[in-house]
């Protein structure tokens, strides 16, 4: 359950960056990227609360995700498979 809630919310995480990303690549002051890197980290927060999980679990989901093989490949197959 956690690892498709994770699914879930990484694919939305990662379009949430990318829509964003231009927008804080054009940024004219150091302040306005600031300000643009926050917002989507609010709109992450909430996006990853949407799915059922907290900011910790997904951070440490991630996490283990980078150093566990057999985790990280469960969550491989469940991208594969949602696409």
């Amino acid at each position: 359950e956690k690892i498709s809630q994770f699914v879930q919310a990484y694919r939305q995480v990662i379009a949430l960056i990318e829509q964003r990303e231009p927008e804080l690549r054009s940024a004219q002051t150091q302040a306005e990227a600031l300000q643009i890197e926050q917002d989507i980290e609010t709109a992450a927060i909430a996006t990853i609360e949407a799915t059922g999980l907290t900011g910790p679990e997904y951070l440490q989901l991630l996490g283990l995700a980078n150093t566990d093989a057999e985790l990280s490949q469960r969550i491989v197959t469940q991208l594969e498979e949602t696409e």
